[in-house]
């Protein structure tokens, strides 16, 4: 069973990743979908209770919103994964700009969401960290995520 996490900023790719990586296998837990923190937290119960593998597809810049994923899952004995896409922001920017309705985010958000981003470290609890690259053609490279530097 894993419990995964996307981390990124809007825009960065993760539910297009999301729906080319897990859409077939695992449950998708996303604000965007359930629109609450309690819909959201019904859903990762019953992804734990039913030890069905998941992915939560939300920004997770900070780690304390990690937190809440990850000592739930480890507790129940999931194997925790995160993917993290450090995307330059002005990429991010571009991609949500193309986005229509609703799903188009404000610059300002963006760039509030990118000021407080943490990158994640294995020390929080991941079992295995990828850090993820999106080319210019819209393909995925995942590598493994070398730990953050010390400042």
């Amino acid at each position: 069973m894993d419990a995964i996490l996307l981390i990124g900023i809007q825009g960065a790719g993760k539910s297009t990743f999301f729906q080319q990586k897990f859409f077939d296998t695992h449950v998708r837990i996303s604000l965007d979908l359930l629109k609450t923190r309690y819909r959201e937290q019904v859903f990762l119960q019953a992804c734990i209770l039913a030890r069905q593998s998941f992915v939560v597809d939300n920004t997770n810049v900070l780690v304390a919103e990690r937190e809440r994923y990850i000592g739930a899952a480890k507790e129940a004995g999931f194997r925790i994964v995160g993917y993290y896409f450090p995307v330059p922001v002005k990429h991010a920017i571009g991609r949500n700009l193309k986005r229509e309705g609703k799903k188009k985010i404000p610059v300002k958000g963006v760039l509030g969401t990118y000021k407080r981003l943490q990158p994640p470290s294995r020390a929080e609890g991941f079992d295995d960290l990828y850090c993820v690259t999106v080319t210019e053609t819209d393909q995925f490279i995942v590598e493994d995520c070398p730990e953050p530097e010390k400042a």
